[in-house]
């Protein structure tokens, strides 16, 4: 079973850079620009945290390979695997200790 799900996400994570074929932006990505070209304004919200963080891949590319398709593929594909990375060491810290909890009780 684990190694369908490996194998599934292997294939999802080398199917992202598909996301370049795509016209616009993705959902939920606007930035201030976008939305003030789509709406009208720019929510309050927006404006309020949208100096907080800046995204380590900006626009999914990395300098270093250039701004084009390269580029753009490897950060697509560098975003992937660091979301799924992180995905997982988060779920295993929180089903592990709850898998703990389950072994303890089991004991008594």
């Amino acid at each position: 079973m684990v190694k369908r799900y490996i194998w599934f996400l292997v294939a999802m994570i080398l199917l992202t850079p598909l996301g370049m074929l795509a016209e616009g932006t993705a959902w939920g990505e606007w930035g201030s620009e976008e939305l003030q070209t789509v709406l009208g304004y720019v929510p309050q919200g927006v404006v309020k945290v949208g100096g907080l963080w800046n995204a380590w891949l900006p626009d999914y590319s990395l300098e270093a390979l250039g701004t084009g398709k390269a580029g753009g593929i490897a950060g697509y594909l560098l975003s992937a695997i660091i979301g799924s990375l992180l995905s997982y060491c988060i779920v295993l810290l929180l089903v592990k200790p709850l898998a703990q909890q389950s072994k303890d009780r089991r004991k008594v």
